[in-house]
């Protein structure tokens, strides 16, 4: 595409994969703010039985994706040969395991890594400190302390890696099975939408959340076959990058950018933005040290547990999900099944039943 081409000629490569990010990533900030776009508060919605707005902007979200994603490699513009997540080689004992510890931290971190960035551009204190200490937990995971667990027990069950991993070859179904599937849940997420009144941010903010996951995946797509050093193809995700901008923070300057460096702050921006522009800009703290306790251990098990699984909420989750990767799909049910068991266990009182003093948002 001539456009890009230009862009690599003016900015050269590793600067225009950072400005894609930045944008992309600053369009998924300010959708994922004004539609509270967030995993956990839908996985708890139905783990209590109180199905709602939350799990249908999830619902949009996630089917937006897949629509986006399958049309695109319909249509010729995108093809899933060479994306790592079906690929290489995966671990599906990892991809469980890390989704349960990622579920279990997200409720008691109280959003997802995503939303935790999201409501950390807002001023809420709990969710940037969670959030650094994610990152932190992310970076041993990767290449510190934690590194020898995650391999070991990455290494317990593994798959290999092309149609092993793919779904929708395992399935039978091709890229148009695909497609009908997204549509099915696409109907699923407006039908709740319409029953609860879902505002027309709501609609439209998780809409374009999905859509910047299709849209991150063209993007590096595109730029692969442009650029003359290798260039993944990826989407957007929280775990990896987050630690990749930690490193870049403490290391000396002078590091290459990419797509994940641009796409983490962009987030920020475009969240941040967004609240400004809705006057939701507000500073919020902890209320005591069980509160605090509480944010550190859930963002160490969502640092770990991402890493383990290859991904988050956004990144195994609808950006995995979206390609029809075999880990990604055990992934996404981990972190509901993690989630839903932690909410029962923590937030909810198991003889009564009823629900304790413990808010959908963080």
């Amino acid at each position: 595409m001539p456009d890009l081409l230009g862009l690599i000629d003016w900015l050269g490569e590793d600067r225009s994969l950072a400005l894609g990010g930045l944008l992309i990533g600053a369009a998924f900030g300010a959708f994922a703010q004004r539609s509270r776009f967030c995993l956990r508060a839908a996985v708890v919605e139905v783990a209590r039985g109180q199905l709602g707005v939350k799990l249908a902007i999830w619902l949009l979200a996630f089917s937006a994706a897949i629509i986006s994603v399958q049309l695109l490699h319909l249509g010729g513009h995108f093809d899933t040969a060479n994306v790592r997540q079906l690929s290489s080689q995966g671990s599906l004992s990892g991809a469980l395991i890390g989704g349960l510890l990622f579920g279990a931290g997200m409720i008691l971190a109280r959003g997802c890594s995503s939303r935790l960035l999201v409501l950390a551009a807002n001023g809420n204190l709990r969710a940037l400190l969670s959030g650094l200490i994610f990152a932190v937990a992310a970076q041993a995971s990767m290449n510190g302390i934690l590194s020898p667990l995650r391999e070991s027990i990455g290494n317990w069950w593994t798959i290999d890696g092309g149609t092993a991993r793919d779904l929708l070859a395992l399935a039978g179904i091709g890229h148009s099975g695909g497609l009908l599937f997204g549509l099915i849940w696409l109907l699923a997420g407006a039908w709740f939408a319409s029953r609860h009144r879902v505002s027309r941010w709501g609609w439209f903010g998780g809409l374009g959340t999905g859509a910047m996951v299709a849209l991150a995946w063209w993007f590096t797509f595109e730029m692969s076959s442009r650029t003359f050093d290798p260039t993944p193809i990826k989407s957007l995700s929280f775990t990896g990058p987050s630690a990749d901008m930690l490193m870049l923070v403490l290391s000396p300057p002078g590091q290459l950018l990419n797509f994940d460096l641009g796409m983490v702050p962009g987030v920020f921006i475009g969240s941040f933005l967004a609240a400004l522009l809705a006057r939701e800009l507000k500073l919020e703290g902890f209320q005591g040290g069980h509160a605090m306790r509480r944010y550190i251990v859930g963002a160490v098990l969502m640092g770990f547990g991402g890493m383990l699984a290859g991904g988050c909420a956004v990144g195994a989750g609808v950006s995995g999900a979206a390609v029809f990767a075999v880990t990604a799909w055990v992934t996404l049910s981990g972190m509901w099944a993690g989630a839903s068991l932690t909410d029962w266990l923590i937030d909810r009182h198991p003889a009564a039943g009823h629900v304790t003093s413990a808010p959908l948002q963080p």
